[in-house]
């Protein structure tokens, strides 16, 4: 069943009106999604690889966990959600510290129109590899990377299948709010 997502106007507003998600990216609505970046105390932070069947940037090394936040849905509870789901770690919205909402406003060669505000949080975890478990339909695999691997990356982004290009920007922020996190 297709989830249903609520439709935001261009300034991040609510509009009252919610459609199946794959309206949403077939027309290009604004919309909210929650992202997580979970990081170690000693300064490693879990990537995640999307999936070799999604439609967007398949096998993609990116966010630990994201995605859309559904029609009736704190930004809160879709993130713990999405955390269960995606990598079977449990987690509550305590654990979540609130860094900001980026625009993500980007169109794909495959048609999809994505016009999502992310929001996007940090998160401290104590979790392993061999702790989590992986949803197939979402995610290929997990790894950890040192901050010196996470900032080699932004160097050489887009050489690599490590995030997309465009956001370098959004994860030098990310970086420094876990660098800041970490002291």
């Amino acid at each position: 069943m297709d989830e249903h997502i609520d439709i935001l106007s261009k300034n991040g507003k609510p509009t009252g009106a919610s459609v199946p998600k794959s309206e949403i990216h077939a027309k290009g609505h604004y919309h909210n999604t929650a992202h997580v970046w979970f990081y170690t105390h000693d300064g490693h932070i879990l990537l995640q690889q999307r999936s070799a069947k999604k439609s967007i940037c398949p096998l993609l090394w990116d966010v630990s966990v994201a995605g859309h936040v559904d029609t009736g849905e704190t930004i809160k509870q879709a993130i713990v959600r999405e955390t269960r789901e995606e990598i079977g770690l449990l987690i509550s919205e305590t654990d979540l510290k609130k860094i900001g909402v980026f625009e993500g406003f980007q169109s794909y060669p495959s048609g999809i129109i994505d016009n999502e505000f992310r929001h996007t949080f940090i998160a401290e975890t104590s979790a392993k590899l061999e702790d989590l478990t992986i949803q197939k339909e979402e995610v290929e695999a997990l790894k950890f990377i040192s901050i010196t691997e996470f900032e080699s990356i932004l160097k050489n982004i887009g050489k690599d299948q490590h995030f997309v290009p465009s956001n370098k920007t959004y994860y030098e922020f990310v970086l420094e709010a876990i660098l800041e996190e970490l002291g």
